[in-house]
């Protein structure tokens, strides 16, 4: 069985987003931002003159799981201390490993399930409603879903027309943020296309930095290259086909996307201590090592979504100033735009888990999140002003602005066996790939294989 991409086979409004980012992603970092006055105690600011009601809950216990980490599970822990302060439930968190689906399913097995578990997948939301996991959105999610979201992002989180997930966190995936002052020293400019990307790369590499950092130990930041390439060259039509499975991954665009891929990839002294460095970075360290070492860093160029300005926040450098970014380039006649997610689905069906559900699909929680960095709410009544920097107040605005114009992450659409398990499937087929970029036909192959079977399975 497939996911349910048929679902969220939306339009590409390339032109609106690519303009909006690529009108205001360099400007400063406004300090503080004007968030930082509004003084909403120690949660780390709730909306205020909310008017979402939640009932009371004085003695409830709640469990949340997600694969969550370090500072971005630390803000997350700060939306639910504010629905504790709410409600009077109880709410733990429980860190959870990838696969999701499989960690889910050992907890389950042990009679032991989270109340609500963050999915990353729209294939893993699908995967939990077959195995009879996931329970129906209640009534007020389902009213607070429909006031705050985009029809598309609606659709993401159902299965069969009925509605299991709420998209409590969203990414940009078409991006690519740089070091200024290597690109100041070298004399690059900001690319538009795919051969400024390599025109850039080159100057970078002249000027003795390493042009980029690739957080290779973490297989799905290779599938977010591809999806980027693919789609800007293949097309909106052919993405769709390929995320189904409707083409073969020995398809001839799938062999230009790689071969394009390997224009960088297969440069040894492009790619930060090479293939087999990169393939021991983990995606936090492919990020702080662009911006730590002064006029000498590691690379001077990292790519990925806008949640990389998480890791940015642990090193010295500022977002706009230091750490600026720059739409992932045209590689065929427009820009792509790809886009993630991280869905809330009920797992226990009681008045607290849907209360939490409710919480989530509220602008209140995704604004204490959204102050803190380094978070995208599709939620498109989260007020810009929550957001602490001109850069991501303008990438939050690039992706209200694009509605239901986007591209879901092709990966996440796929069964989790494929498209998002480490060691195993896409992830580990484009490792392969990145360690012997020469491969294009070997590494088709082993794509459409394991592919095949994945979606043969249903798994």
């Amino acid at each position: 069985m497939r996911s349910n991409s048929g679902t969220i086979r939306t339009r590409r409004a390339v032109t609106t987003l690519a303009a909006l980012l690529a009108g205001a992603l360099t400007l400063t970092a406004c300090s503080g931002g004007d968030s930082d006055k509004k003084g909403d105690g120690d949660t780390g600011g709730g909306a205020t003159g909310s008017t979402l009601r939640l009932p009371k809950l004085n003695g409830a216990k709640l469990e949340v799981a997600a694969v969550w980490t370090g500072t971005e599970q630390a803000n997350f822990k700060k939306v639910l201390a504010e629905f504790e302060k709410r409600t009077g439930a109880k709410v733990t968190f429980v860190p959870a490993q990838d696969p999701i689906i499989n960690f889910l399913g050992s907890k389950i097995a042990g009679g032991q399930p989270p109340d609500v578990a963050l999915l990353p997948q729209p294939g893993a939301i699908k995967q939990a409603v077959q195995k009879g996991w996931a329970k129906p959105l209640g009534a007020d999610a389902l009213k607070e879903l429909r006031k705050n979201y985009s029809q598309g992002w609606q659709d993401i989180g159902k299965v069969d027309g009925k509605s299991y997930g709420v998209y409590y966190k969203a990414a940009n995936k078409s991006l690519i943020w740089y070091n200024a002052k290597a690109f100041e020293n070298a004399g690059a400019k900001e690319p538009k296309t795919w051969q400024d990307l390599l025109t850039t790369a080159q100057a970078v590499y002249d000027s003795g930095v390493t042009p980029f950092s690739v957080g290779g130990a973490d297989g799905w930041t290779l599938t977010d290259w591809f999806e980027n390439v693919y789609l800007s060259q293949a097309g909106p039509e052919k993405y769709d086909q390929l995320a189904q499975h409707k083409i073969k991954w020995t398809d001839p665009s799938v062999k230009q996307a790689l071969t394009t891929l390997a224009q960088i990839w297969g440069k040894k002294d492009y790619v930060a201590g090479g293939a087999d460095g990169a393939l021991q970075t983990e995606f936090p360290a492919s990020v702080t090592q662009t911006f730590t070492g002064g006029d000498q860093p590691k690379a001077a160029m990292v790519y990925e979504g806008d949640f990389a300005q998480v890791n940015i926040g642990d090193t010295k450098a500022k977002v706009g100033t230091d750490a600026k970014v720059f739409p992932f380039p045209a590689v065929g006649s427009s820009a792509p735009v790809v886009s993630g997610g991280d869905a809330a689905v009920v797992l226990k069906d009681s008045k607290a888990a849907q209360a939490l559900a409710t919480f989530l699909a509220s602008p209140d929680a995704a604004t204490i999140q959204a102050k803190l960095g380094g978070y995208l709410s599709p939620n498109k009544n989260v007020p810009d002003s929550a957001y602490p920097n001109e850069v991501q107040r303008t990438i939050a605005k690039a992706l209200i602005a694009s509605g239901d114009d986007f591209r879901f992450d092709m990966s996440d659409q796929a069964p989790q066996a494929f498209g998002g398990t480490p060691g195993k499937g896409e992830w580990k087929d484009l490792q392969d790939f990145l360690k012997n970029p020469k491969d294009v036909a070997g590494t088709q192959a082993r794509l459409e294989k394991d592919a095949a079977a994945a979606y043969g399975n249903g798994s």
